[in-house]
């Protein structure tokens, strides 16, 4: 489908909506093709628990002791 800029203002979200249907939408000035609409591809990938296990084989008994460094921020 193929509409000009002033067809395109007017009527947006039913374009938006087209293109989120898998049509091409195609947006012209002058009958001249300029720009097409298309979908962002959001690929949201589900977390798999436990994939890191075995990557860490230990961890320093003073892990979480507070940094020497830090010293002058602590309270």
């Amino acid at each position: 489908m193929q509409v000009n800029i002033h067809e395109a203002k007017s009527q947006l979200s039913r374009l938006i909506q087209l293109t989120l249907e898998g049509e091409e939408v195609i947006i012209a000035r002058n009958n001249q093709p300029l720009i097409r609409l298309q979908p962002l591809q959001t690929t949201v990938k589900k977390r798999q628990l436990g994939s890191l296990k075995g990557l860490v084989r230990s961890i320093s008994p003073d892990f979480d002791a507070p940094l020497d460094d830090f010293e002058d921020y602590r309270v």
